[in-house]
């Protein structure tokens, strides 16, 4: 029986993680889980699974849930600390790291420390300190499991899971992306997209800024610095491919010419189970793949005219530094202006081009540099919307 601590159990990493646990209550229990807001569906998290500790991101919604479950024998907390402890909670095996954004960085760091399976689906904490982060799974001899689908599909398209071992072996990682809902658009027909547009993922069901993130292929550029540190590459051996059916999640490239590939229907429970599981694999109750009634996979190259942000994250890492939790920290101020109706779908990507461009690149130390360079390229985003200076 593995305990699992659920950091963002009511997003959509979340849920699928609850459902992984529901079908095999033999296997898993959940121990702790974490909220920021939504206290309608945490309520519905208490009463089926029953939890030992609960974390909400504000007091109020802490003392809202602790009301609406006065009869169930959970610890209601709240706060940062809370979020740090249950992630090193001695009944906790394994940590799933959902919660969105650089929110996510410390409960995770917290859990890499307790010596916890940590099963990764914040990409923003390999971003924003991607070698501290490294250097704390590896000093603390930590088992780290990508659960985003591409990262995860690598990582079993390897025949060596110890970053840099495969080195000598491999041509290229292929990672790849679908497209998003404006693959075929236009800048002129971009300019004028709305939110509702843009959460519309043709493939995915995902929140609101993971789903802007890949309408603008951001995501994809995130995804792009994290498989650096996650497997000791440069974005010059990394090849992204636009592959719209999301059936292939991505490839390993070989210097034989061998490409080994994972495959499956687009549901996150897959990644999440393996990553759960590994080395061995459970049933997920996803339909299994039927290529004759798939029939085509394509694939093309992706248009970084249209979509600058690929590029941009490829610059970020190559400038080091503090300089990819600037880009991360500005894109999620331009998403969230963009959701507020503050700016337009294309001003994403030229605020961020703006504030990476701008900001001193500093070298990443320690947290603390890495927390003020995400203040500093916060204030710089706002400046630029209130200013419309992108």
């Amino acid at each position: 029986m593995q305990g699992i601590c659920l950091l963002g159990a009511t997003g959509s990493i979340g849920q699928s993680t609850l459902d992984i646990i529901a079908q095999h209550p033999d296997k898993f229990s959940l121990v702790s889980a974490s909220a920021n807001t939504s206290v309608a569906k945490m309520v519905d998290i208490c009463r089926q699974f029953q939890p030992q500790r609960v974390v909400m991101g504000s007091q109020s919604a802490r003392d809202e849930l602790a009301l609406l479950c006065a009869d169930l024998d959970i610890s209601f907390e709240w706060g940062e600390s809370s979020l740090e402890s249950i992630a090193a909670d001695s009944a906790v095996d394994q940590v799933m790291a959902a919660i969105m954004g650089f929110a996510g960085l410390k409960p995770t760091l917290s859990g890499i420390r307790a010596g916890k399976r940590i099963l990764l689906a914040n990409k923003e904490s390999l971003v924003t300190a991607g070698k501290l982060f490294m250097d704390e799974v590896a000093n603390h001899n930590v088992c780290l499991l990508p659960i985003d689908s591409e990262h995860n599909a690598i990582y079993q398209s390897l025949p060596q899971h110890s970053a840099g071992a495969h080195k000598q072996d491999v041509d290229k990682i292929i990672l790849t992306a679908s497209g998003g809902p404006f693959r075929t658009w236009s800048l002129d027909e971009m300019a004028n997209v709305t939110p509702e547009q843009a959460c519309k993922h043709p493939n995915w069901s995902m929140g609101q800024k993971i789903s802007i993130d890949s309408a603008s292929l951001m995501n994809k550029g995130l995804e792009l610095i994290e498989a650096c540190w996650l497997f000791d590459v440069t974005p010059d051996e990394v090849d992204v491919v636009v592959h719209p059916e999301s059936i292939i999640h991505s490839m390993v490239s070989y210097r034989d010419g061998s490409v080994i590939s994972q495959m499956g229907n687009p549901d996150m429970k897959i990644p999440i189970a393996y990553g759960m599981t590994w080395p061995n694999r459970i049933e997920t109750n996803v339909p299994p793949l039927n290529l004759t009634e798939i029939a085509r996979l394509n694939f093309e190259s992706p248009d970084l005219r249209r979509f600058p942000n690929l590029q941009l994250a490829a610059d970020a890492w190559y400038l080091g530094g503090t300089a990819m939790a600037t880009l991360n920290a500005a894109n999620e101020i331009a998403v969230a202006s963009f959701l507020q109706g503050r700016i337009g779908f294309l001003d994403i990507a030229r605020v961020n081009h703006k504030v990476l461009h701008q900001a001193e690149v500093i070298p990443v130390n320690d947290l603390d540099v890495v927390f003020a360079a995400d203040v500093c390229a916060r204030k710089l985003a706002e400046a630029c919307i209130v200013q419309e200076t992108f």
